[in-house]
């Protein structure tokens, strides 16, 4: 039973995935943003980075490849917006590693719920492993896992 006393969530980050199962995280994220009359965030996260193993940054055509992953992102992430009613809503796309860009995002929006699919292939995929671990331990909010 939910606690009586527990101040209402003020700001979500809802990470969407793309994955097929991406509707039902984010319809969930809305719902909990309508209860609680919160402000949502849509964050995505695009994981390649154009650097090789030394840690070197690639020729122009990587970097290009990478910007169209990015431009890609935001689009697709807009229209997820869109179809939830949400065109108003702050969406971010960040390129990195998943789970530290989540848990920056996070503390730098002042967000006091993340909310993520359980599972999925794109993205997230890995999402209850060390992802989820690692979010769980690194996010200075409350964590909401959408078991789809």
């Amino acid at each position: 039973m939910a606690d009586p006393h527990a101040p209402p969530y003020r700001r979500l980050l809802l990470c969407v995935d793309f994955g097929e199962d991406a509707d039902t995280v984010c319809a969930r994220a809305v719902q909990l943003a309508e209860t609680h009359h919160a402000e949502l965030c849509l964050l995505h996260v695009v994981e390649h980075i154009p650097i090789d193993s030394a840690g070197e940054f690639l020729g122009p055509a990587q970097a290009d490849i990478h910007e169209d992953m990015l431009r890609s992102a935001e689009s697709r992430l807009q229209r997820v917006a869109e179809r939830f009613g949400l065109e108003q809503a702050r969406c971010l796309v960040s390129a990195g590693y998943t789970r530290q860009e989540i848990v920056e995002h996070a503390a730098a929006l002042d967000c006091d719920l993340i909310v993520v699919g359980s599972h999925g292939r794109h993205g997230l995929a890995l999402l209850l492993g060390s992802t989820a671990s690692a979010i769980l331990q690194g996010a200075r909010c409350d964590v909401l896992a959408v078991r789809v």
